[in-house]
């Protein structure tokens, strides 16, 4: 298995591959072209959709931003990105239809060793991250490697989300909890 499927397959990997190098070189590239753009700008849509292919042309994400490989993020229909978002897609970052994500939120999939002489070593673990259809997540949010947030979920600003949510939260806090069942 090469490193490049071991990242993508949860597993630990080394992140100075030649494959993942050159992959987040180009991302990096696509993304500090972004840095000085607006949606409205020519060239936009063609940058966005070099470095998120298949991304659908009812989605928005707003510059500035920045990914770790770009093709490591699925967007459903309508889904709008606003300023400032991180995504490190080295696992997978799936977010359903007619979400919303607030200014300068985290998407984060990869997780070093505990051990700290194995974190010494160029390794991590990416774990993916499943947003669902119709969430709204606030300003600042945070989310953890591995975690899912079910369909219709809204995540207060400023909330660090390390564990799942369920559909038809509202969840809030360091770490984040559900406040209100919405159904």
């Amino acid at each position: 298995m090469t490193e490049y499927e071991k990242m993508r397959n949860e597993e630990f990997y080394d992140f100075t591959n030649e494959e993942g190098l050159a992959s987040i070189a180009k991302a990096h590239k696509l993304c500090a072209r972004l840095q000085t753009m607006t949606i409205e700008d020519e060239g936009y849509r063609e940058i966005i959709e070099d470095l998120i292919p298949g991304i659908p042309k009812s989605s928005v994400i707003n510059p500035p931003f920045h990914c770790d490989h770009g093709h490591g993020i699925k967007l459903g229909e309508n889904v709008f990105v606003n300023y400032n978002a991180t995504m490190l897609d080295g696992g997978i970052i799936s977010i359903g239809k007619n979400t919303q994500i607030g200014p300068n939120c985290q998407l984060v999939t990869p997780n070093h060793p505990i051990d700290y002489i194995e974190r010494r070593k160029p390794i991590e673990r990416c774990s993916p991250i499943k947003i669902g259809e119709d969430c709204w997540l606030g300003t600042g949010v945070i989310v953890s490697p591995g975690v899912t947030i079910g369909d219709r979920s809204i995540i207060g600003a400023g909330s660090v989300v390390v564990k799942d949510i369920p559909s038809d939260s509202m969840a809030v806090g360091n770490p984040c909890k559900v406040i209100i069942k919405l159904k």
